[in-house]
C-alpha cells in the first residue's frame, strides 16, 4: 500500500493531518485505545486516513461541508478559492479551545504565501507547536517558552 502524500494528507481548510496525532500514520495504540473508548468505537475505526481520503471527518462519521465546498469550487485548497476567506472558515469563541479556526486560516494564508511544499517542509510542524503548546504574547502572537528550570 502506497503512502499518502503530505499535499494529499492536508485537508482543504489548511489542517495538516500528515502532523496529526490521530492520522493512521501517527496514531500510536495508547491514542488508538483511548479514543475508541471515548467514542465507542472499535480501535482499528478510529485511526484517521485524511479528510480527503474519507470523504470528511472519521473521528464523527460525517461529511465535510468545507470539505464539499472545496470540491464544488475545483479548488484543492480554500486559500486557491475566490471566495477565501469565507464563513466557512470564520472563527468563533464558541468552542474555540476544540477547534482550530485561526490555525487553519493562518495555515492556508502561508500556502498561499509560500507554495504549498514550503509549508509543509518548513512551517506546518513549528505552526501546530506554536499554536497547540505555544503561550499567546500579545504583538508577538504564539511563542514557545523555554520550559528549563531556571536555575
Amino acid at each position: 500500500m502506497q503512502m499518502a502524500t503530505k499535499r494529499e494528507l492536508t485537508a482543504p481548510c489548511g489542517i495538516d493531518c500528515f502532523n496529526c496525532e490521530v492520522q493512521e500514520a501517527n496514531i500510536t495504540p495508547t491514542t488508538r485505545a483511548y479514543l475508541a473508548q471515548r467514542l465507542g468505537r472499535q480501535p482499528d475505526a478510529v485511526g484517521c486516513p485524511g479528510c480527503r481520503a474519507s470523504g470528511g471527518c472519521r473521528l464523527a462519521y460525517k461529511t465535510c461541508p468545507t470539505l464539499e465546498c472545496a470540491r464544488e469550487h475545483g479548488a484543492e485548497f480554500c486559500s486557491d478559492c475566490t471566495d477565501f476567506p469565507c464563513a466557512k472558515l470564520a472563527p468563533t469563541a464558541d468552542s474555540a479551545d476544540r477547534y482550530p479556526h485561526n490555525y487553519k486560516v493562518y495555515n492556508l494564508a502561508l500556502i498561499k504565501a509560500k507554495g504549498f511544499d514550503a509549508w509543509a517542509e518548513t512551517h506546518a510542524a513549528d505552526t501546530r507547536q506554536r499554536y497547540y503548546k505555544g503561550r499567546l504574547v500579545v504583538g508577538n502572537g504564539p511563542v514557545l517558552e523555554d520550559i528549563t528550570p531556571k536555575a
